[in-house]
């Protein structure tokens, strides 16, 4: 029987927790004592936890890798005001009727629906060489496939099945707002640019057990691997306009901004800018959200996020303003 009884959102300190979980991260580490225990990242569909194993932690690791589904007998305790579980018991859960991904966070918006509004913002692009490729690319149902189901990160922000489309259905309606907005900008440009800014990410990221990056994530990323893809396809399309390609990749290549965040070249066009603060605007928006609503109720202020350095202030809800 695989039914869980209890979800990672509904833990509360002093719970007692048997139940299956996805082990997302597992290290070893040695405690001040000089202790050696387990270190663990599990997750759900909604939301993920940390694990510690103080005794036996040498055996139990033995027991399992990172990217299976295991059974645990533990207690969740307050750690510096975050919960996490203290586990006393670990097996492997190996009914085959237990799907991973059914432990991986899926975007709370239909995948279908948001794919069919992207597909209608393609319908509207009128150079028909951008509109050529978007097609070309979107008509491979592998590519199709792995683009509705792919995260969009690993962690920092819509880190979800669905989360890479969601990421860029917001992008490229921000981005026709915007194209509105400056005339002087090259509407079918930059929403070709925010469709295809993070393609290389259905390869970059793994998705089909825990969500981790690929080897070709790893040594190459994501940016290059969306101008390869993007330049394979251009092509196969006669005589698309070199000048046309040369900013579409450009495009590609600076929507990180700078060198610091992971882009080859830094934004030297109007289309190019547009699609890197867009990126960075809904990438951070959705950073802000996630980690507000899973901060609990606490405070007024989110925990220290890392990432973003700094407290989130939450804000008063409506009955207080």
């Amino acid at each position: 029987m695989n039914t869980k009884n209890i979800y990672v959102k509904d833990i509360r300190a002093g719970d007692r927790v048997s139940d299956i979980f996805l082990v997302t991260e597992k290290n070893m580490a040695i405690s001040l004592k000089g202790n050696p225990y387990l270190n663990l990242k599990l997750r759900d569909m909604t939301g993920e936890v940390d694990g510690r194993v103080w005794d036996r932690a040498t055996e139990m690791n033995s027991i399992f890798q990172a990217g299976d589904i295991i059974r645990i007998q533990s207690q969740a305790v307050s750690f510096r005001n975050v919960v996490q579980l203290s586990i006393s018991k670990i097996t492997v859960a190996d009914d085959p009727a237990i799907n991973p991904a059914d432990y991986l966070p899926s975007s709370a918006s239909d995948i279908s629906e948001m794919f069919e509004s992207l597909m209608g913002i393609i319908s509207t692009i009128g150079n028909p060489h951008l509109k050529a490729l978007l097609d070309l690319i979107f008509n491979d149902e592998e590519i199709a496939y792995s683009f509705q189901k792919a995260p969009a990160a690993k962690g920092f922000h819509h880190a979800y099945i669905g989360g890479l489309l969601e990421h860029t259905l917001s992008v490229t309606q921000l981005l026709d707002l915007v194209a509105d907005h400056y005339q002087q900008a090259n509407r079918d440009l930059i929403i070709t640019g925010g469709i295809l800014h993070d393609i290389g990410k259905i390869h970059e990221l793994s998705f089909k057990g825990s969500m981790n990056y690929t080897d070709e994530g790893r040594l190459i990323g994501h940016i290059v691997m969306a101008v390869e893809l993007v330049d394979a396809k251009i092509a196969e399309i006669e005589d698309f306009p070199k000048q046309l390609a040369l900013e579409l990749r450009h495009i590609l290549l600076s929507h990180h901004g700078t060198l610091e965040f992971g882009s080859p070249k830094r934004p030297k066009t109007v289309e190019a800018l547009i699609v890197n603060f867009i990126d960075d605007l809904d990438a951070k928006m959705n950073a802000f959200g996630e980690f507000i609503s899973n901060s609990g109720n606490e405070s007024d202020w989110t925990p220290y996020h890392r990432l973003l350095e700094r407290f989130i202030y939450k804000g008063q809800g409506p009955e207080d303003s």
